[in-house]
């Protein structure tokens, strides 16, 4: 049984004509070979701003990337202690225990300096920075960048995975 609301299940009419709509004049910021390598490298995921309202885009990209395999990490302060799809939600990246790979980014693009910031000071060796659709920081992604971290800026990795032919069915 789907995690994800029938409305935007993958491969879905409805989410693939959202998504499209939301990113339709999206700028190719990275190769699609580099979106393809980071999402097959990427094993677990830190999402700040995770909303345990099955509705909220942060939770539905969640529960789709658990489908695809992902673990994910919910990070939110006011969710902090509880169990939501099956993982503990942490109150900030600094209490999470074990590494990630990627922090994938559900919050307003002001909020990102300190979520990158966050996310350096706990993994010094992290692989990717990414910005959910409609997040774009260029300063933050500047500090990441300068540290070998990759940064994905106003994309959704619940669209990119099917878009570049990396959706696993069940």
């Amino acid at each position: 049984m789907s995690l994800v609301p029938h409305l935007y299940a993958p491969g879905s009419v409805r989410a693939l004509f959202y998504c499209q709509n939301l990113c339709h004049n999206t700028p190719m910021t990275h190769s699609d070979a580099t979106l393809t390598q980071i999402l097959t490298e990427t094993k677990t995921i830190a999402v700040v701003g995770f909303s345990a309202k099955p509705a909220r885009p942060s939770h539905y990209v969640s529960a789709f990337l658990q489908e695809q395999g992902y673990r994910i990490i919910p990070v939110n302060p006011g969710l902090a202690g509880q169990t939501i799809l099956g993982e503990t939600v942490y109150a900030d990246l600094a209490s999470v225990p074990q590494d990630v790979d990627m922090v994938d980014i559900f919050r307003r693009s002001d909020a990102v300096p300190d979520v990158v910031d966050a996310a350096l000071a706990r993994w010094p060796d992290l692989g990717v920075i990414w910005m959910q659709l409609g997040v774009v920081h260029d300063g933050a992604a500047q500090t990441a960048t300068a540290r070998g971290v990759s940064v994905v800026m106003d994309r959704c990795p619940k669209i990119e995975i099917p878009r570049l032919g990396l959706l696993k069915t069940a």
